[in-house]
């Protein structure tokens, strides 16, 4: 396998390639960019009850579906047939932060001390993985939409709404990670 294609591209390629699927989406087919929809798809698809707000012909979005099972299939075949051999490090200020706080095993990128299934049963894990799972969601439907719908395809639009969002997303991101995540992880 060609090493250009195994290692992460730069941030000068992979972002304008990103970039360009907003316009293309927009001149194949007058179509908008986002992940989070999807769901809202799926579960008008499959939810035989008449919930209001999954009554809609969810079959003008099927376009969208295939996208996002485009999205899964490329992350198994990347996964499975395109990882590089060499190992992940975690920058050694990171490593170091963390085993402040007793963080000290990684499984690639992902302290496994935080993130396994015996975790979740401690309160530190919970409140990483169903509460801020759920915060995920609920914020998401909130804004209506997800930070790729906003932040790239809103603000390529020149949305004022997705600049908001954007904004809210990006303090709220320097927010937990700095002051409300160093709590959670002393737990």
């Amino acid at each position: 396998m060609p090493e250009w294609i195994t290692k992460p591209w730069p941030w000068y390629v992979a972002g304008p390639l990103i970039g360009l699927t907003v316009p293309l989406l927009l001149l194949i087919g007058n179509r908008t960019f986002g992940i989070s929809s999807s769901l809202r798809h799926i579960c008008a698809a499959c939810l035989p009850a008449k919930i209001p707000f999954f009554t809609y012909d969810w079959k003008k979005e099927i376009w969208n579906l295939f996208f996002v099972a485009g999205v899964l299939l490329g992350g198994i075949l990347a996964a499975n047939f395109l990882m590089d051999s060499t190992p992940m490090v975690v920058n050694p200020k990171l490593a170091s932060e963390m085993a402040t706080y007793g963080i000290d095993n990684y499984n690639g990128l992902v302290p496994s001390q935080v993130f396994n299934w015996p975790a979740l049963l401690t309160t530190r894990g919970f409140i990483l993985m169903v509460v801020g799972g759920f915060l995920v969601g609920f914020g998401t439907r909130y804004a209506g939409g997800c930070t790729s719908g906003h932040s790239i395809m809103g603000l390529s639009n020149l949305q004022w709404p997705s600049l908001v969002a954007t904004c809210c997303f990006m303090a709220g991101g320097f927010i937990m990670a700095n002051l409300i995540l160093p709590f959670i992880l002393k737990m």
